[in-house]
Parts: C-alpha cells; structure tokens; sequence
C-alpha cells in the first residue's frame, strides 16, 4: 500500500501564495504519477495538476494554468504545489492523489491512493 502525507494548507489572503507537499510512502509500490484535487463545500472534486515520472511531465487544468506550478522529485515520491495569486475561490480541502504506472489520465477515478486532504482557506 501507499501512504500519502499533505502539508502546508492554511488560512491565507487575496493575492497570497501557499506551497503544498506531499510526501508518498511506497516501498512496495511503482508509483507513476502524482497528482493534486480539490474540493470545495458542495462541490465535485476537481483535477488540479498532476507530474508524471515516465515520462516526465507536468499537467494543468485549464483553469489552473499560469498560477499554480507542480513539481516533483521521483527518485523520493513527493510532489509539490505552488499556488500564487490565490483567490477566494481557492479555498477547498487539496488532495495529493498517485497513480499506478501506466496511461496517465486526469479522472479522479483513476488515481489509487490518496491523502487526507488539507485545507485551504482563502479570505477576500
């Protein structure tokens, strides 16, 4: 099994930037890609971003392009978020998520293991 760890939500302001890690516990199991989600209060969860290892690459949702950065370090099985210019509607819990090897896709429903999630609140 792997086991997914977040860091770094928070309460922050308009305009303020956050960094998110993740860290994947997986001595057992090839991950192939991470990925970040969220979701906000009475909505579906969204795709983010994800980096896959194989080959390397980063991926954004549309909406996130330009002001959210993912990164990651295959060889340790963590991924970062960096979020600038956040705004209120920025608040949701984020999830770090990871995927097997294979196809990448940005479903939810594809990706195996999860995090607990960790808030981000983001006040006008």
């Amino acid at each position: 099994q792997v086991q997914l760890v977040e860091s770094g939500g928070g309460l922050v302001q308009a305009g303020d930037s956050l960094r998110l890690s993740c860290a994947a516990s997986a001595r057992t199991v090839s991950i192939g890609a991470m990925g970040w989600f969220r979701q906000a209060p009475g909505k579906v969860r969204e795709f983010v971003a994800a980096v896959t290892w194989r080959p390397a690459n980063t991926r954004y949702a549309d909406s996130m392009k330009g002001r959210f950065t993912i990164s990651g370090d295959s060889a340790k099985n963590t991924a970062y978020l960096q979020m600038n210019s956040l705004k209120p509607e920025d608040t949701a819990v984020y999830y770090c998520a990871a995927q097997r090897p294979g196809p990448w896709t940005s479903r939810a429903s594809a990706y195996d293991f999860w995090g607990p999630g960790t808030q981000v609140t983001v006040s006008s």
